[in-house]
């Protein structure tokens, strides 16, 4: 073998880089190479009501346990809609975007595996999850599962001296302390759709404690947003089939059945409770459901999703990630009588989020078009197109792309 002096400094780069920790410069056969990491890089920060603004920082030095992604592409979720509109946690001006992913092209000396600890490398597909509190019982394999609602988010976090800490950037900061999963083996839209698929995970989770959701169940799923059509889409990689879909738009009922739903009711088409609940119950062949999934953040459909329900059955309320306002229900007639049991679900546990990774390969071996939730697609540049395009429930999932 010819080896000249060139070779020879190639060789020491990529043992000195190993030593530090750090992967060796790309190479002109490296399978996969990085570009040189600019020293200031663009972050949507959102500095008004209905107002993102394009700013430049400079990239933070790394320390030993960071990690710095390049943006590839980040959904748009319901939460960052409504801070966009109300500010409701009052976290303006924030770098938005929690949908996130993209690739390492820089890490410290400490970082070599990841949440579920599968081995960590520059150019690896990476999404992250929540930045660690001093709170000892979340973790990736506690059975008690509690979960992440305690946590700070990336694309949630107060402005600081930092900046890039949401998604909707061309870089992100994931600091020490940090969850962070190699997802390489998903392609981007599956990798985009993580997050929310991870509330369905969970919520569902939360369902078979009840012991009433099994394999044979009648199962009404009321919301057909993206929540919703995840739902049925989780339900049917479980194999239950008798899914009735329930919404008031036709296109997303639609959908719904492309996803997994045996059958659809479309609301607008029956007048009063009592109708509706008529048409629930012939969709399953003149039964109530076994178990109902609320997932419209509507406290009129909380409400009325008890009358969809048998005697002995079971609620999952998952629809209001934020105070959507009161419900009227009657606690005699819609719980006590029909001794329905009931479980709340909000966001998800770590081990939800690397459950999720399975379910996404699962869902598309068996040939449901996840990718189709995905609708609309903006570049940075029209982050404020993007989120209008939200409020305006047009389509299902927007999603921010890079090029």
């Amino acid at each position: 073998m010819d080896v000249n002096s060139a070779n020879i400094e190639e060789i020491v780069k990529q043992v000195l880089s190993s030593m530090q920790g750090v992967s060796a410069p790309a190479t002109a056969t490296a399978a996969k190479p990085v570009g040189a990491v600019p020293k200031t890089a663009r972050v949507a920060m959102l500095t008004a009501l209905e107002k993102f603004e394009l700013k430049e920082y400079p990239i933070p030095a790394l320390g030993d346990d960071d990690i710095l992604v390049k943006v590839e592409g980040c959904g748009v979720c319901g939460t960052d809609a409504h801070e966009f509109k109300r500010d409701p946690f009052s976290l303006i001006p924030v770098a938005l975007g929690h949908e996130g992913t993209g690739e390492i092209v820089a890490m410290g000396k400490n970082v070599k595996k990841d949440s579920a600890g599968k081995d960590l490398h520059i150019g690896d597909k990476v999404v992250t999850c929540m930045i660690f509190k001093d709170n000892p019982d979340i973790t990736m394999y506690d059975l008690n599962k509690q979960n992440v609602g305690g946590a700070d988010v990336y694309g949630l976090i107060p402005d600081d001296d930092i900046h890039h800490n949401g998604w909707f950037a061309d870089y992100i900061f994931v600091r020490k302390g940090s969850t962070i999963f190699n997802v390489s083996d998903l392609d981007l839209d599956s990798r985009i759709l993580i997050e929310p698929c991870a509330v369905l995970i969970h919520a569902v989770e939360r369902a078979k404690t009840t012991g009433i959701l099994r394999f044979n169940s009648r199962v009404v799923v009321q919301g057909c947003g993206p929540i919703g059509l995840i739902c049925i889409a989780v339900l049917r990689t479980m194999g239950i089939e008798n899914i009735v879909a329930v919404d008031g738009d036709a296109n997303r009922l639609a959908f719904a059945k492309e996803m997994g739903a045996e059958n659809s009711v479309n609301f607008k088409d029956f007048k009063g409770i009592e109708a509706l609940t008529e048409g629930v119950k012939n969709a399953f062949g003149g039964y109530l459901a076994d178990f109902a999934f609320q997932c419209t953040g509507s406290p009129v459909g909380h409400a009325n999703i008890y009358k969809f329900i048998r005697s002995g059955g079971g609620l999952c309320e998952l629809g209001f990630f934020i105070n959507g306002g009161d419900a009227s229900i009657n606690p005699h007639f819609d719980i006590c009588a029909k001794e329905i049991t009931t479980v709340g679900s909000w966001v998800y546990t770590l081990r939800d989020y690397a459950t999720t990774f399975d379910f996404l390969k699962r869902a598309k071996a068996i040939g449901l078009p996840m990718e189709k939730l995905i609708t609309h697609r903006f570049p940075l540049e029209q982050i404020n197109e993007a989120l209008q395009t939200n409020l305006s429930m047009q389509g299902l999932k927007i999603a921010v792309i890079n090029k």
